[in-house]
Formats: structure tokens, C-alpha cells, sequence
């Protein structure tokens, strides 16, 4: 069985670079775990590696999808497979890097597949979206399912509607549901490696990943892919910086207040972030303090990574 080494942790956390310095040492490819990195000139906003960083370090499921097309779980996990039998093929050490926790589970473990879609009942929790607001169906779904409410976005409108969806269809929350797929066997040898820091240290590692995103022209990124002819998908739209960019481009927030309220809503991702990793229960922790340099952190890290 193929092993895949997971780098995984909070957004902010340093698993891209992490994963660079391990790549770096062990001759591995990187395979990328981020449901954002997908979009092609998404760069300022998903935090990609560089192109410098890219032509070094080979990294796989980047720039694969145009902003304006949806993009799945399951054409992820297509991707990623095909990348890591490539990768595995030439000998190389497999290093799977990223934050999106559904990707994660779905990589390792399978993908959770549940009823069938409705095309009416979506149609109906869209017309609701549009109308009341993506908030009330997202307090609704606290009401109906509050495990996944605690870890679905406010504004991530595709899987409110998708976990509604499924308890009208089933009666049972979609959360339920899932925990037989977290019985599954898993798809890889795999091998958890996780990046822990402190609340605070996360904190200003967002405020300042923020600031720098801003500086690097995060606003013009943002402004050019809105003037493309198909524009974005309502998926890439909900992306952490650019839907908040969205509004202020719109004229319905300043610049300052769209600014702050990425900081908020990062801080709020990484805690629920926070929340899924609390269900991967062989993860190999490494608390990494503040000061902590890159080369440390990869030092604690590959003794998980040779003792596999």
C-alpha cells in the first residue's frame, strides 16, 4: 500500500513551508490538500507557493479548475489519486499538504457519497438562501444538525444546502451519517502530522498573512478575476478574502471593513478547523512555538516521517 505523509493544521499554521523542507530532504512531491488552490489565478488569496517555490519543490493539484467552473470532492480525489500513483510510481516520497479537513478524510479514508441529490429541495433552500439570507439556513441547520453546523462555514452556501438536503431526504443529520464513513478502512498508508500553535500565535499569524495578502494586491486579484467574461463560480466567490473583497469592490463595505472582516472569519475557519482535526485521533502533534523556526519544525517532523 502506497504511504501518504499528511502535513496538516490550521490555516496560518506554516504547513506549505513545512512541506517545502521536507520535500526538500527527502526528495518528495507535495500534493496539495486545499479546496482554493484548485483556481487558476487564485494566487494572493489561497496563499500558493511561488512560482520559484513551484519550479523547486514539485506540487500536484494546483491551477487545475478556471475560477468560473464548480469543483467537487470527488474530482479532487481523482486528481490527487492519479497524482499520488505518479508520484509513488517514480519512488518519491508522497507528501500530502493542506488544511481543507473534507479533502483529508476523503484522501484517506474514501469519499462520503449519502443520498442522492434532489433538484427540487435544492432549488426550494436556494430560493430560501436568496431570500432569508444564508444565515437562517445555517441557524436552521444548528437546529437540525449541530455538528455539522460547527463545522460548516456561515457562508459556505453548497454544503448548508447539501447537509439540509440530506436530513429532509433521511431525517438524520448528515453528521450522523458520516460516522460510518469514518468506520472506513483506510485508502493509503497514512501517516498524520500535525502543526499545533497556540490560539494567540494563530491569531497574529493570520492578522499578519492579511496584511500581507492586502500589500501584495489582493484587491486587484480580485478585481481582475470579477472582470473576466464568466467571471467566478459562487464556489471560488465564497473563498476567505475574496468574498469579502467581492462586497467591498461592490460598494457595500469599505476597504478597511472588508480587511478586518477576513480577519474574523479566518479566525473563525481556523477554529473550526480546529474542531475537525479533534476527530483524526492518530495524529503525530507537534506544538510549535512562536519563535520556532521552519528548519525545527521539520526537524521534529521527519522523525515521523523516517519512523513511518
Amino acid at each position: 500500500m502506497v504511504r501518504v505523509h499528511f502535513i496538516l493544521g490550521c490555516t496560518a499554521g506554516g504547513k506549505g513551508a513545512v512541506g517545502r523542507e521536507l520535500a526538500r530532504r527527502t526528495g518528495g512531491h507535495v500534493i496539495s490538500v486545499d479546496s482554493m488552490k484548485v483556481y487558476r489565478r487564485m494566487d494572493i488569496g489561497t496563499a500558493k507557493p511561488t512560482p520559484a517555490q513551484r519550479a523547486e519543490i514539485p506540487h500536484h493539484c494546483i491551477d487545475i479548475v478556471e475560477p468560473s467552473e464548480s469543483f467537487s470532492v470527488a474530482r479532487y480525489l481523482q486528481c490527487a489519486d492519479q497524482a499520488i500513483a505518479r508520484v509513488a510510481a517514480g519512488g518519491a516520497v508522497v507528501l500530502a499538504v493542506g488544511g481543507t479537513a473534507l479533502y483529508i478524510k476523503a484522501l484517506s479514508e474514501g469519499l462520503f457519497e449519502g443520498p442522492g441529490a434532489d433538484p427540487a429541495i435544492r432549488a426550494r433552500l436556494r430560493a430560501r438562501a436568496r431570500k432569508e439570507g444564508l444565515a437562517a439556513l445555517h441557524a436552521e441547520l444548528g437546529r437540525v444538525d449541530p455538528h455539522a453546523a460547527g463545522r460548516i462555514h456561515p457562508n459556505d452556501e453548497k454544503r448548508i444546502i447539501r447537509a439540509l438536503e440530506v436530513f429532509e431526504l433521511t431525517g438524520r443529520p448528515i453528521s450522523r451519517l458520516q460516522r460510518q464513513w469514518d468506520a472506513r478502512r483506510r485508502r493509503y498508508e497514512c501517516v498524520f502530522i500535525g502543526l499545533r500553535r497556540s490560539r494567540q500565535d494563530t491569531n497574529r499569524r493570520i492578522n499578519a498573512r492579511v496584511k500581507r495578502m492586502i500589500e501584495m494586491g489582493l484587491r486587484e486579484e480580485v478585481a481582475t478575476l470579477l472582470a473576466e467574461p464568466k467571471g467566478l463560480s459562487p464556489q471560488a466567490a465564497q473563498a476567505l478574502g475574496y468574498a469579502e473583497m467581492i462586497r467591498h469592490l461592490r460598494g457595500q463595505c469599505s476597504l478597511e471593513e472588508a480587511v478586518e472582516q477576513i480577519k474574523i472569519n479566518t479566525r473563525q475557519f481556523a477554529k473550526q478547523q480546529r474542531t475537525w482535526f479533534r476527530r483524526f485521533a492518530d495524529v503525530h502533534w507537534i506544538d510549535v512555538a512562536e519563535d520556532d523556526s521552519v528548519e525545527k519544525t521539520a526537524d521534529a517532523a521527519m522523525r515521523f516521517v523516517q519512523g513511518s
